[in-house]
């Protein structure tokens, strides 16, 4: 493999486990070369390019390939017909063309020489001809190597390797002009740093401090999957810390920098803020590995404590309180993330989360009703696992007494639900008389009595579990009585 690195190339070469990282990719990736034939063949070329080199160079390859060409959509479309299996052209607009064969997934896009005009919220895309200009306007240095195919040389302008080996973000133009051309790559390179484990250049982070206001001229929906990367990646407590640093978060999640105005009432941490990023750091502890990053999770820990500030007082005695700071949080929950256009599912789970994560506070004093317990279960519903995990990772206090007590609490509660679990069907608590049995005995046509009638019976079946029918019947017909609507006249018996 030849190495057309420039004169910014790197003083160190690639080590042997490099080399073999890139030799694996070629090897189980022999489309790549047959792919690069075709392109040549039709007088083009053909690169390997970004995040599939950088990851090749660290052993993480996966089934995604990014091609970079000089051929334009429609001539790579040309290329690919009778080759690939299927093909997509969603990102035409961006001039990339998606392909599958053999099982991987490959993108292959124009090069490209696009600008932001500093007041459009969408990048101008204009075609390039060049492989180092396009290499030179990617994010970031380790994003800006290539292999070309079929010949496999390696092309290196920018240092990108070194960057890996020293595990150090840097920019291929200043860091001025690389944020000017997509203000998203501020986030993005916080998102890196969670997601690789790598330090900021200084004057990136610099530039990052004095452009943080760019970002408003990006889309809700980009900075919403940027965002979404950055907390599903290993280490989002890095990354958070970042945006909040670097003023970033001020921008579309002014929330958490507001966590550090307020005190935490039990003087156990330095401020609320601390405490959110400890409970993040718990909760994905408590995720299922086989099962990845739970977001739902993930921006519930983040998200559970946002009301505090606007709920903060102060008592007589000085202690400082935030009463129903889980109402408001849920509010507030809800409310930025439909701005930043989160599915409306995803928006329910987490404000859902965020409402109950304090209902099992009081548990441990005995006074829960196996009343309390099922209205526990069926208000979380499905979401009672990820309010298990949330809930126990809230509890920060570096008293171990105390946290010990608390889980030991919680150890009850959970083997309490699994009892009444055993005895009642607690994920499906309904009445004991549906709705058209409601209709039947009453007499009543479908509409709003028959669903208050309903709820009456639910809030009986929570209150005392299962009745018997009989038992039901009756508590039907005397909340219709309670409510004048008489009872259904017996049919008559003829003789």
């Amino acid at each position: 493999m030849s190495d057309s690195s420039s004169a910014a190339a790197p003083s160190a070469d690639l080590t042997a486990a490099q080399r073999r990282a890139v030799a694996e990719l070629l090897r189980i990736s022999p489309l790549a070369d047959e792919l690069g034939r075709r392109f040549a063949k039709a007088g083009h070329e053909l690169h390997l390019v970004g995040g599939s080199v950088r990851d090749a160079l660290l052993g993480r390859l996966g089934d995604d390939l990014d091609f970079a060409t000089d051929a334009h959509p429609e001539q790579t479309l040309a290329i690919l017909k009778g080759w690939a299996e299927s093909t997509w052209e969603t990102g035409r607009e961006f001039g990339t063309i998606g392909a599958v064969r053999h099982g991987l997934r490959l993108e292959i896009t124009t090069f490209r020489a696009e600008a932001y005009d500093g007041v459009s919220r969408n990048p101008v895309v204009r075609y390039g001809t060049s492989l180092l200009d396009d290499l030179r306007r990617r994010d970031f240095a380790i994003n800006a190597m290539a292999i070309s195919l079929p010949e496999h040389q390696f092309t290196d302008p920018h240092g990108g390797r070194d960057d890996l080996a020293r595990s150090v973000l840097r920019t291929p133009a200043t860091p001025q002009d690389s944020f000017g051309d997509d203000p998203l790559r501020m986030l993005r390179a916080a998102r890196f740093a969670a997601q690789l484990r790598f330090t900021i250049a200084p004057d990136v982070l610099a530039a990052m401090r004095s452009m943080a206001g760019d970002l408003r001229r990006i889309t809700a929906e980009r900075i919403r999957d940027e965002f979404t990367k950055l907390l599903c990646a290993a280490d989002p407590i890095t990354g958070l810390r970042l945006l909040v640093d670097t003023g970033l978060a001020e921008i579309f999640l002014p929330e958490l920098p507001g966590l550090k105005l307020a005190i935490d009432e039990h003087a156990q941490h330095k401020d609320v803020y601390e405490h959110t990023l400890s409970v993040i750091r718990n909760a994905i502890t408590l995720e299922d590995p086989d099962d990845g990053p739970d977001f739902v999770l993930r921006m519930a820990a983040l998200m559970h404590d946002v009301g505090k500030p606007a709920t903060k007082a102060a008592g007589p005695d000085g202690r400082v309180s935030f009463h129903h700071h889980e109402v408001v949080g849920a509010r507030l929950t809800r409310q930025r993330m439909r701005a930043m256009r989160f599915p409306k599912d995803v928006i329910s789970d987490v404000g859902g989360l965020v409402a109950l994560h304090l209902r099992f506070y009081g548990y441990g004093g005995g006074e829960w009703t196996d009343s309390a317990v099922r209205r526990y279960v069926t208000d979380a519903g499905e979401l009672l696992p990820r309010l298990h995990k949330l809930t126990r990772s809230d509890c920060t206090t570096r008293n171990r007494r105390k946290a010990a007590q608390l889980s030991a609490d919680y150890d009850a509660l959970e083997e309490r639900i699994t009892r009444i679990a055993a005895e009642e069907d607690l994920a499906r608590v309904r009445p004991d008389l549906d709705g058209n049995a409601i209709m039947e005995l009453l007499g009543l046509p479908p509409g709003p009595l028959v669903g208050e009638a309903w709820r009456h019976l639910r809030e009986l079946r929570l209150e005392r579990g299962p009745l018997a029918h009989d038992e039901a019947v009756s508590e039907l017909l005397s909340w219709a009585a309670a409510h004048g609507i008489p009872p259904r006249p017996s049919p008559e018996v003829k003789d």
